[in-house]
C-alpha cells in the first residue's frame, strides 16, 4: 500500500490548522506510531465544539478530528497486553475498532473528557480480540473467568517478586496464593485452578502436517479416535452384515435349485470338523456332469448372484 496523506480542514483551535497525518508504508509499525504520536492533542473547548458538530449534525470530520486526536491512547493501551502474544498491529487495530465506536457515542454534556470514556472501549475491544485469538479453543466465557483471565498473569508476577530465588522460577500457584486471588478476585479456588490449568497448557495439533517427522507425525488423533463409533464405519459395517444375511438370502433365491445347491455346498457350508463341504468331483458324480461343468455353473451363478447383491444394495 502507497503512503497517502489525510488532511485535516482548519480546526476552530490554531492547533489542528493544517496538520495532515502521513500514513506509513503497509507493515511499518514504527512509522505508523511515531505519526499519530506526532498528532495534536485537543483542548476541552475543541473536544466539546468537535463533540457536538458530531452529534448533532452527524459530522464525520469532527469524529474523525476526534478519532486522530486519541489514536496515541489506543497505542499507549495496547502496550499494555503484549505479553499475550498477540501482534502489536492488531491489538492496535482491535483498539481503534473500541475508539470509533466511543467517539459515536460520546456525549460532551456529560462533563466528561473523551479519554477517559474511550478507555473503556479499547479495553473491551482489545479484551475481546484476546480471549477470541490467544488460544484456539476459547479459554474464558463467564465474567469471573474474563477477571481472571487478564488479572491472574499480573497476580503470578506479583507473588513470584515476593519470593526467594529459589522458587522464583516455578509456574504455579501455592494453596496460599490460590486462596489469594479467589479473595482479592471474590471467585472460587476451583476457578482459579481450572484457570491456572488453561493457561497454562498449550494448543496440541490434532492431525499433524503428513510432512513432520519422528514424535511430532503422530498427533491425538491417531490414538482418541474410535473407528467403531465412526459414522462412515457404522453405516459401512450395518450394511455389510445385511448383505451378509438377508443380502445373500435374497441372491441365492435368484438361482435355480441345482446352481442353488452348488453353490452352498462349495462357498456357505462348514462342517463341524471345520471342513467345507462338496468338491467339484463329488458334485459333477451327483449330477453325472463333469468337474469342469461343475465349475461353469458355479461361475455363472456367483456372476448372477453379485448382480442380485448390486441390486439389492
Amino acid at each position: 500500500m502507497t503512503s497517502a496523506t489525510y488532511a485535516l480542514s482548519p480546526s476552530p483551535a490554531a492547533s489542528w490548522s493544517n496538520t495532515s497525518l502521513v500514513l506509513p508504508p503497509l507493515g511499518n509499525l514504527d512509522a505508523y506510531i511515531s505519526a499519530v504520536n506526532r498528532l495534536p492533542l485537543l483542548t476541552p473547548e475543541e473536544e466539546r465544539t468537535f463533540a457536538q458538530r458530531l452529534r448533532d449534525h452527524s459530522d464525520l470530520e469532527a469524529a474523525g478530528k476526534l478519532v486522530m486526536s486519541h489514536l496515541r491512547l489506543v497505542v499507549s493501551i495496547s502496550r499494555q497486553y503484549l505479553g499475550y502474544g498477540l501482534p502489536h498491529g492488531d491489538l492496535i487495530q482491535e483498539g481503534n475498532v473500541g475508539l470509533m465506536k466511543a467517539v459515536k457515542r460520546f456525549d460532551p454534556e456529560q462533563g466528561v473528557r473523551l479519554v477517559s470514556y474511550a478507555m473503556h472501549w479499547i479495553k473491551a475491544e482489545i479484551h475481546e480480540y484476546i480471549l477470541k485469538n490467544w488460544r484456539m479453543v476459547k479459554v474464558a466465557t463467564t465474567k469471573a473467568q474474563r477477571k481472571l483471565f487478564f488479572n491472574l498473569r499480573s497476580m503470578k508476577q506479583g507473588f513470584k517478586a515476593d519470593t526467594t530465588d529459589a522458587d522464583a522460577h516455578r509456574n504455579t500457584l501455592t494453596e496460599h496464593e490460590i486462596d489469594v486471588v479467589a479473595r482479592e478476585l471474590n471467585v472460587k479456588r476451583e476457578e482459579v485452578l481450572e484457570m491456572e490449568t488453561r493457561m497454562s497448557g498449550g494448543d496440541v495439533v490434532l492431525d499433524p502436517s503428513p510432512h513432520d517427522d519422528g514424535e511430532e507425525a503422530y498427533g491425538p488423533i491417531a490414538y482418541l479416535a474410535d473407528a467403531r463409533h465412526e459414522p462412515t464405519a457404522v453405516i459401512e459395517a450395518t450394511q455389510r452384515d445385511l448383505l451378509a444375511s438377508e443380502g445373500i438370502t435374497h441372491a441365492l433365491n435368484s438361482l435355480d435349485e441345482r446352481s442353488r445347491r452348488i453353490v452352498a455346498e462349495r462357498w456357505l457350508k462348514v462342517n463341524d470338523d471345520g471342513s467345507g463341504g462338496m468338491t467339484l468331483h463329488e458334485l459333477a458324480a451327483e449330477y453325472s456332469v463333469s468337474a469342469e461343468r461343475i465349475r461353469q455353473i458355479e461361475v455363472a451363478a456367483m456372476k448372477k448372484m453379485r448382480k442380485a447383491l448390486e441390486a439389492y444394495a
